[in-house]
C-alpha cells in the first residue's frame, strides 16, 4: 500500500513539473502597464536641422568710392574742336566802353602768326594758378596728365602774392621747391606765366604790378635766355558766383597791368582772352567746367590753338 501511494504521489509530482515547463512566460516588463518607459534612444530626437549662414550684408548701402583722379569737368564732354591753326585776327577792342582795353599797338603784345607747330608747345614750361593746372587736368599737353610742363603748387592753384615764397611741384623730380629753385636747374627755353585771377580780389594796381614784375626780373636775372610770355589772365563765365570778388571788368583792367609789366621788363604779352570771350562780355559756355571759372578740355584746345598761332618772334630769341 506505501508503494503504491509513493508512486502516486511521484506521477503528482511529474505532472506538476510538466504543468509548470507548459505555463506561458510572463510579458516583458516595458510592455506593462506599470513599467516606466524606457529613456528614448538618442538618435529618436529629431537632430536640428544645419543652419545656412545668409550672404553678408552691410547696414546700409554706401556709395562707390571716388575715383584715384576725380572728374575735373562737370559738364557732357563735347567733341574737340578741329584746329585749324590758320592765323587769328589780331583783336579788336570790346564794344563795352566801361572795360580796360588792351593797347594792341604795344610792342610787347604778340600778334598772328603761321603755325609754329607742336614743337613750339613742347618747348613750354606753364607757371601759373588752377587756371593752368588744367593743361595737367585735361590732359591736353605732351605725355598728358605726366606732362612735366605744367608748374603749380601741389594742390593746383597759386595766388600771385605768394610768388616769393610759395613751394611748386617740381614735376622732373617731384620736389617741392621755389619758383626761383626751379627755374634755376630747369632754365626754361620758353615760360608762360598765367597768374591774377586771384589776387584781383584783394590787390590794388601797384601791389599787383609790383609783385609781378619782382617775379619776372627774377626769372630774368637766373635764367636770361628763358623765353617769357605772360598771358593774360582768362574771363569768367555768367555763371561764376563770386562776381562781386572776381568779374570781367576787373579783369580787363588786370590784364592791362600786365600788359605793363610786359613792356617794362621787356618780355611778351599774350591775349588769350580775346577768344575765350563771347558777345555777352562773358566766357563762351561751351570752354567752360561748369564753375565759371576753370576752362574745359575744349577752351584748354581753343587757348592751345591761339598759343600756337602767337608764336614769340624767332628774330628776338
Amino acid at each position: 500500500m506505501k508503494r503504491l501511494l509513493t508512486c502516486l504521489l511521484l506521477l503528482l509530482m511529474v505532472l506538476l513539473c510538466l504543468s509548470a515547463c507548459a505555463k506561458p512566460a510572463d510579458p516583458p516588463a516595458a510592455v506593462t502597464a506599470s513599467a516606466e518607459p524606457a529613456d528614448p534612444p538618442e538618435t529618436s530626437t529629431p537632430a536640428t536641422p544645419p543652419v545656412t549662414p545668409e550672404p553678408e550684408q552691410t547696414a546700409e548701402p554706401t556709395a562707390p568710392p571716388e575715383p584715384d583722379d576725380p572728374p575735373e569737368a562737370t559738364d557732357d564732354p563735347d567733341p574737340s574742336p578741329e584746329i585749324s591753326f590758320d592765323p587769328i585776327p589780331d583783336p579788336t577792342p570790346s564794344a563795352n566802353s566801361e572795360y580796360a582795353q588792351i593797347d594792341t599797338t604795344s610792342p610787347a603784345l604778340l600778334r598772328g602768326t603761321g603755325d609754329m607747330g607742336q614743337e613750339y608747345i613742347d618747348s613750354i614750361v606753364f607757371l601759373g594758378d588752377s587756371t593752368t593746372y588744367g593743361l595737367k587736368a585735361y590732359a591736353v599737353l605732351t605725355d598728358g596728365k605726366k606732362t612735366k610742363q605744367v608748374w603749380t603748387p601741389s594742390n593746383g592753384t597759386l595766388t600771385l602774392s605768394y610768388q616769393g615764397f610759395v613751394d611748386i611741384w617740381y614735376p622732373d623730380d617731384e620736389a617741392e621747391i621755389s619758383i626761383r629753385t626751379a627755374v634755376e636747374r630747369k632754365k626754361p627755353e620758353r615760360m608762360i606765366i598765367t597768374l591774377g585771377v586771384n589776387g584781383i580780389s584783394f590787390m590794388d594796381k601797384d601791389y599787383f604790378i609790383s609783385e609781378y614784375t619782382d617775379l619776372v626780373t627774377s626769372i630774368q636775372e637766373i635764367s636770361p635766355k628763358t623765353q617769357i610770355i605772360l598771358q593774360s589772365i582768362f574771363p569768367i563765365a555768367s555763371n561764376y558766383e563770386y562776381q562781386k570778388d572776381i568779374n570781367n571788368k576787373k579783369i580787363c583792367e588786370a590784364n592791362t597791368w600786365i600788359l605793363s609789366v610786359a613792356e617794362t621788363t621787356g618780355v611778351k604779352f599774350l591775349n588769350t582772352y580775346v577768344v575765350l570771350i563771347g558777345e555777352n562780355d562773358y566766357m563762351i559756355d561751351k570752354y567752360q567746367n561748369g564753375d565759371g571759372l576753370h576752362l574745359n578740355e575744349i577752351g584748354f584746345q581753343v587757348v592751345l590753338d591761339y598759343i600756337r598761332t602767337h608764336g614769340y618772334p624767332d628774330t628776338e630769341e
